[in-house]
């Protein structure tokens, strides 16, 4: 990738939490955001009783505020058809997407609750398709703008739960599921310069774990006083995007708060978050051979 700063970004999931996060950092930096999500109203989001604040809408609102584009587009990810819409608009409208954020999942209410995967939900399972295929849908609709530009970053917000035992068989799978795919497709863009990573993200100060803390108080305490806000992720991120060695770091899964130790990012007051590498495992390196 050449040295010219990214301008355009999607960032899939992006009413609230993480994706939100991400988005306003990258419109701080003065990147045209594209965001998507099913929250046209706060409603949509829920932690049982809890209503979830945010839609899309205001994360565009709030990204065009701190000097980008905010451009909120409306997205059930479970729907290819829709999705392919968002990157013809993207396409028609800016002719050019210089980052891809998968960060859409379906979360479950009963995602942390004890007991065997048996005995929840079968709608755990629900985040392998909005988390994991949704994924790949949209790196699939946005390659070939960057291909055609050699130039682009597809990057995907996954966790230490690829390593460790993390809330269950579904949660695991789809993190690992994301991990091999910025592998894999890795190997089918390099000869395009264009870049796949992905970032185990440590754990997350947002709407969600907020309502989560309040209801565990033991189990998130300690977690959440060394948490990472989601723009901190975002500017990592960026920082990954402009960075004219990206290449070398394509097919990775990184640690966020290891990542942002090589490019001088820290939070608020200097705070730098912790790797959980030595508590939760280290990422996978897959190995060189390749079966064309």
């Amino acid at each position: 990738m050449s040295s010219e700063r990214p301008q355009v970004a999607l960032v899939t999931g992006a009413s609230r939490g993480a994706g939100k996060g991400i988005a306003l950092a990258l419109g701080a930096a003065g990147m045209t955001v594209y965001v998507t999500g099913r929250s046209r109203e706060a409603s949509l989001g829920r932690l049982r009783d809890v209503v979830l604040p945010g839609t899309v809408l205001e994360t565009a609102a709030q990204v065009s505020a701190l000097g980008g584009r905010g451009v909120a587009l409306p997205c059930d990810h479970r729907d290819d058809g829709a999705v392919e819409q968002v990157l013809r608009r993207i396409a028609e409208e800016s002719g050019r997407l210089d980052i891809l954020v998968n960060n859409a999942a379906a979360i479950h209410d009963a995602l942390i609750d004890p007991g065997g995967f048996w005995e929840k939900p079968l709608g755990l399972a629900d985040i392998i398709e909005v988390g994991l295929r949704s994924a790949y849908v949209a790196s699939y609709f946005a390659a070939p703008m960057m291909v055609a530009a050699r130039r682009g970053l597809i990057a995907f917000t996954s966790s230490f739960g690829a390593s460790c035992y993390m809330h269950g068989p579904a949660y695991g799978a789809q993190k690992v599921g994301l991990d091999k795919f910025a592998a894999d497709m890795a190997v089918d863009l390099q000869p395009h310069k264009v870049a796949s990573i992905s970032l185990w993200l440590g754990p997350q100060l947002t709407e969600r774990t907020a309502a989560a803390g309040r209801s565990r108080p033991d189990q998130y305490e300690a977690f959440l006083r060394t948490g990472e806000t989601p723009q901190f992720n975002g500017r990592i991120i960026h920082a990954l995007a402009s960075d004219p060695e990206l290449m070398s770091l394509s097919g990775q899964t990184l640690i966020s708060a290891e990542a942002a130790r090589r490019y001088g990012i820290t939070e608020e007051g200097g705070r730098e978050p912790p790797s959980y590498r030595e508590m939760l495992g280290a990422p996978r390196m897959p190995h060189p051979a390749k079966v064309m």
